[in-house]
């Protein structure tokens, strides 16, 4: 139980005013709001439904080139974070369009994302010289300061949902971005070498990490549906999280990003998850099937392809109309390895 803030008696008052332009601030007025007994985030659980979104970016793809917005995306903006291009406090989330033939110009940042692909074909992503092309439900990596653009070879718009540390890199004031000055990285590996050498359950013998980040900056849908599919013949479903499975890299058996956790959920039809809350806010993403999420008194009706977030410690659960995959992401990782991530798996 919180205790009452000191009263403001005329005295103290006078000593903030006196003491205001030396930069000092009292802490016992403060304290309260800086360190509350539980979470406490101005983050909205809300619902972005893809088939309402799709028109604004497929008109977006006729006023402005991908060359010349350098990343045509239409950002998930948290409507608790007006203005702030955020979709959790510390997290970036938008969708990004590409049309045949366009090339997005190849640059670097400090900050990690990723790419998890909504619709299309025949677009691709090339990091660090190599290129993956990419189809609906496969998760992408673009590690901190690597080289990369992305184009499209196929017919129809490839759209996919991006995922950034921007909000974490900024409160750090380490933010750095480089264009590369030409459209496109050389290409200087095959498609597929990454997957080869990492991605096998091998690695080259002598093969030292160089970064925190996963070798493997390809995890195809295909690989992660088989091996959601093979599982649920054990049945043993998890009551929060029904089969859920992390993403990790093959080096370390971490999470495959360092700043994002990145999951793939199974939920059979007609499944409830028991109420579960976490400090991690997350975004989810409906690959197939349909269903709903309640977190507190909210309801967010979900189908494939919408995404929509759960913010820190809301208690919530998921239900599954039919058999329904998840996508999802959040600063897990960070919090972890800070020892303060926490979770609560009771009804309460």
């Amino acid at each position: 139980m919180e205790a009452e803030a000191p009263a403001r008696t005329p005295e103290r008052e006078d000593l903030y005013r006196r003491m205001a332009p030396a930069h000092l601030t009292p802490l016992w007025e403060v304290l309260r709001a800086l360190i509350t007994p539980e979470p406490r985030s101005p983050v909205q659980a809300t619902l972005w439904r893809y088939g309402e979104v799709r028109p604004f970016l497929l008109e977006a793809g006729k006023v402005i080139t991908a060359k010349e917005a350098e990343r045509r995306v239409l950002i998930l903006e948290n409507p608790g974070l007006p203005g702030q291009s955020r979709i959790t406090t510390s997290l970036y989330a938008g969708l990004q369009l590409i049309l045949p033939g366009e090339v997005a110009p190849a640059h670097r940042h400090a900050q990690s994302a990723l790419r998890f692909i909504i619709e299309g074909s025949k677009g691709y992503t090339a990091v660090d010289g190599e290129r993956v092309y990419m189809s609906p439900g496969d998760f992408i990596i673009t590690p901190s300061w690597t080289w990369h653009d992305h184009g499209h070879e196929g017919d129809g718009p490839m759209v996919w949902l991006d995922g950034l540390d921007i909000p974490l890199v900024q409160s750090l004031d380490a933010s750095f971005i480089e264009g590369y000055g030409h459209d496109a990285h050389p290409v200087t590996r095959p498609a597929g070498d990454t997957l080869a050498r990492y991605g096998a359950n091998m690695l080259p013998v002598d093969w030292k990490p160089s970064r925190p980040t996963s070798p493997i900056f390809s995890y195809p849908y295909a690989r992660s549906r088989e091996a959601l599919e093979q599982m649920r013949k054990t049945a043993e479903w998890d009551p929060c999280h029904g089969l859920k499975m992390r993403f990790v890299s093959p080096a370390t058996g971490d999470h495959a990003m360092p700043t994002m956790g990145t999951f793939m959920q199974l939920l059979p039809k007609g499944f409830t998850t028991a109420g579960y809350r976490s400090t991690d806010a997350t975004i989810f993403t409906a690959v197939e099937g349909r269903g709903r999420t309640r977190i507190g008194e909210t309801v967010l009706d979900w189908g494939p392809r919408d995404v929509f977030v759960v913010p820190s410690w809301a208690r919530h659960t998921h239900e599954a109309d039919e058999d329904a995959v998840l996508f999802s992401f959040s600063d897990r990782p960070v919090q972890e390895k800070l020892g303060l991530f926490r979770d609560d798996r009771g009804n309460r």
